[in-house]
């Protein structure tokens, strides 16, 4: 009859418990028979605790509690007057004591892999006197190990790589399974490994557990990756025994036995003869089953007709062949290419040379397209000289172009004009023959870079360009001059012979033997008595005192004319005039004060100082001028208030009289408190004779509710209109109130009212008021009849 795993752990304890009832793990205590001894002058009782170890099978099942031992004192008559107590470890938790009979018993589950045994302490003490009868006495119990814990990869699951065609038997991964149970006991923790999924391909070491290769040639690109199950069973391997598995990831890693192989065995292209050099003509790759370096190629031209009109070399990243143009393309020329290119792996294994040649040829055809190209100069650059001399339509020199394609289309010429802004020069459309248009300055422009545009007849689009570079030879056309402005003076105390200034000239041309120039004074002034001239000989004259003696007061200023003449063919000349002043200088020569306005002119000021200060008080008095005249024109206000707010004023109608002139300023306050005292004021437009007929002022009036909040709603309505402006403005409102004492000022309202009231004394107040006398006086009625 087979048993289950479940089945033979429980006889297993069943036959662990036999044992221990049959006497080999229990312990009884006697009594030695041996008289006490006495050692070194001191007597000993000789130790009455005699046992053996105790042992418990571990993962005990049972409903009951298990037998451990007993405990046993020779001292114990049976008749309960000795009583047994236990402690250490797990005493009274795990492990209890009958104090009676002394029987130990487990009350729970051990686990050997928790704790593999307990140390406790026995002792047995008098009922009575709860004295110990005994000495105390420590001892073990250790926990018997069963096969309860299966093998495990702590490290699992694992991954492994291993070269492709490795032969049988290489190592590929050490595998570790580790097995709770004690390995001192039984055949529990003995573990044997074995392959349940990876045959043929691996094999495992049952006892090491190395996984080994067990098939020769795997290539890795048939298949690059292996899943294995290994195991790991305890027992020996034997029936019954526990186990656990983990999975093997085993990745095969390239190596290179694949050579190189072209798709095709030849390749064509077309480009068009117009393609720039450098560019790419094609892209051809070679097939290589390996990946990462061993699939790395190199390529090269190795025969064929276009060895120096194209180059090939590999991308790092997609290992193609590019194939570029090192020289122009000419379809006239020649119309095709033909190259043999050969790509081979960098880096061959010795091991898979066998395999055959790691290298592969291929052709490459390329056919040159024709195409439409503009016209070809002779030259790439055109250099011509020319005289600044040389009349206008001279023939400077001729261009050629030529269009290269089988056509042989006619060209015409011009001048690209952006080139030529001043149109210095023509050139023939049909003969490319340059000529002058204007005449030739070389000392404004000594080289003219100039660009001739080719254009085909049939085919205006197509345009070459031709450089053409024309230097312009100098003549002899400028004078010489001198080569600076010259500030001169001589000393009031000059000796005669003294040199006053060292003179030079300049010349606008270039002659090829360099400038020699020659100083002379002109025929007026080689008689003169003040001054003289010496040519050096080198390009240079000095000026020299004829005597002594110069005056300010007498001539201040000297003009000494000078004849300059050049060596050129034919030469020319020129007289340029030194100016000369009159100074009074110290005692080292150094001029101090020259001219005779020196003597009229304030110390320190010159004339233009002068002119600078009397221009700047008369713009000064001019100013001052018009503000005056602005202020006076200033309209006065009319009427007299020392606290009046310029910034804030109301036009307010005091009186029936007047009309729209009777105005005031009015000081603001007044509106913010309606109980001010209005006084009377001074007014400039009425006479004083006639003051005493108007109203009288109030010198205080109520408080006006109705005209407070009049003004205050209209307050409130400026401050939340979003159209208000963001400053203080005027805000003007014509409301008169409830019970005016004015009343109403229409005159519409005044004809239609039959009040009695004269209005006679209107003609009293002079001509501004004569209309409203007529309207309401006693003539009226007159008026509309």
């Amino acid at each position: 009859m087979k048993l289950g795993k479940v089945e033979f752990c429980h006889f297993l304890q069943l036959i662990a418990l036999f044992l221990c009832f049959s006497g080999m793990s229990q312990a009884e205590l006697s009594r030695s028979r041996s008289k006490p001894y006495f050692q070194s002058g001191r007597s000993r009782t000789k130790r009455s605790w005699v046992w053996n170890q105790f042992f418990v099978l571990e993962e005990y099942m049972g409903s009951d509690p298990l037998y451990v031992g007993k405990l046993h004192s020779d001292v114990d008559k049976g008749d309960g007057s000795i009583k047994y107590i236990l402690s250490g470890e797990g005493a009274s938790s795990i492990f209890i004591i009958d104090e009676n009979t002394g029987d130990i018993h487990a009350t729970k589950r051990l686990d050997r892999e928790e704790q593999a045994y307990y140390t406790l302490r026995a002792q047995a003490l008098d009922r009575l006197t709860n004295k110990p009868v005994e000495p105390e006495s420590e001892f073990v119990i250790k926990i018997q190990d069963i096969n309860d814990n299966e093998p495990k990869f702590l490290d699992g699951p694992y991954t492994a790589g291993v070269p492709e065609m490795s032969p049988v038997g290489t190592s590929v991964v050490q595998v570790t399974a580790t097995d709770a149970d004690d390995p001192t006991y039984g055949n529990s923790a003995r573990v044997v490994y074995s392959i349940l999924q990876g045959q043929p391909y691996f094999s495992v070491e049952p006892k090491t557990g190395v996984i080994k290769t067990a098939l020769p040639n795997m290539d890795r690109e048939a298949k690059d990756q292996y899943l294995l199950v290994i195991q790991a069973k305890d027992m020996v391997g034997q029936n019954g025994g526990l186990s656990g598995t983990t999975s093997v990831t085993v990745t095969l890693t390239d190596v290179n036995d694949n050579p190189p192989r072209f798709p095709r065995r030849s390749y064509q292209y077309n480009v068009p003869e117009s393609l720039p050099v450098a560019s790419v003509v094609a892209r051809i790759k070679a097939a290589d089953a390996d990946i990462g370096a061993n699939a790395e190629m190199e390529y090269k031209i190795v025969d064929g007709d276009g060895l120096g009109i194209f180059k090939i070399s590999v991308d790092k990243e997609t290992q193609e062949g590019i194939i570029t143009i090192q020289k122009e393309l000419d379809f006239e020329a020649k119309t095709s290419y033909t190259l043999r290119i050969e790509a081979a792996n960098k880096d061959a294994d010795p091991r898979f040379l066998s395999l055959g040649p790691f290298s592969d040829t291929t052709t490459v055809k390329i056919i040159v397209e024709d195409v439409d190209e503009p016209p070809v100069f002779s030259s790439p650059l055109y250099p011509m000289e020319v005289s600044e001399a040389t009349q206008v339509g001279n023939i400077i020199g001729t261009v050629a172009a030529h269009d290269p394609d089988s056509s042989n289309s006619p060209v015409r010429y011009s001048i690209d004009r952006n080139t030529d802004l001043e149109r210095y020069f023509n050139i023939d459309a049909n003969s490319g023959v340059i000529t002058t248009a204007k005449s030739l300055d070389r000392e404004t422009n000594a080289i003219h870079n100039i660009t001739v545009l080719a254009m085909e007849s049939q085919n205006p689009s197509q345009v070459g360009r031709g450089y053409v570079a024309i230097t312009i030879l100098d003549i002899n056309d400028n004078a010489p001059e001198f080569a600076m402005d010259y500030e001169t003076t001589v000393c009031e105390n000059a000796q005669p012979g003294q040199v006053i200034q060292k003179i030079s000239a300049v010349d606008k041309d270039e002659p090829s033997n360099g400038h020699q120039f020659y100083f002379s004074l002109t025929t007026d002034a080689t008689n003169n008595h003040n001054f003289s001239l010496k040519d050096n000989k080198d390009n240079t004259a000095s000026i020299l005192t004829r005597r002594n003696g110069f005056r300010r007061q007498e001539q201040s200023v000297y003009y000494l004319p000078i004849f300059i003449v050049d060596s050129g063919s034919p030469s020319l000349s020129s007289t340029n005039t030194l100016t000369i002043r009159v100074c009074d200088c110290d005692a080292d020569g150094v001029a101090q004060t020259c001219n005779a306005e020196a003597y009229v002119l304030p110390a320190g000021l010159s004339t233009g100082a002068l002119i600078a200060i009397l221009a700047c008080v008369l713009t000064l008095l001019v100013l001052i001028l018009l503000i005056i005249t602005m202020r006076r024109r200033k309209k006065e206000p009319l009427i007299f208030d020392e606290e009046r707010d310029i910034r804030e004023n109301i036009v307010r109608y005091d009186d029936e009289g007047g009309g729209e002139e009777d105005t005031e300023a009015f000081d603001m306050a007044a509106l913010r408190n309606l109980n001010v005292i209005r006084d009377t004021k001074t007014r400039r437009d009425v006479t004083p004779e006639i003051q005493f007929l108007s109203r009288p002022a109030f010198k205080s009036i109520p408080d006006n509710v109705i005209f407070r909040e009049f003004i205050w709603e209209r307050l409130k309505e400026a401050d939340v209109d979003p159209g208000a402006p963001p400053y203080d403005s005027l805000q003007t409102y014509a409301f008169e109130g409830n019970g005016s004492v004015a009343e109403s000022l229409s005159s519409l309202d005044s004809i239609s009212s039959n009040s009695d009231q004269n209005y006679d004394y209107l003609s009293d107040w002079g001509p501004r008021f004569k209309r409203l006398a007529d309207m309401y006086g006693t003539g009226q009625e007159s008026l509309y009849s």
